[in-house]
């Protein structure tokens, strides 16, 4: 079963996500909209985080998850 890991660090305002083992990441690439790109050796993608992300004190973060059929 694969598994997504989130993170966000409401300090440093940037949401994290990684689609694979964040030990793999070998380089980053800033899109240039604010979104920063983790990738592996090969080149493929791995993660990505968010910068400037927050969401207001009184709301919660909720993620939600869903897969497409084949």
């Amino acid at each position: 079963m694969a598994e997504v890991k989130v993170f966000h660090d409401p300090k440093g305002q940037t949401l994290t996500i990684w689609f694979a083992d964040p030990s793999q990441e070998y380089v980053c690439e800033e899109t240039g909209e604010e979104v920063v790109l983790m990738k592996d050796r090969a080149g493929r993608v791995i993660g990505f985080e968010k910068l400037n992300f927050s969401v207001p004190d009184s709301e919660s973060l909720r993620v939600a998850l869903e897969t497409a059929s084949a």
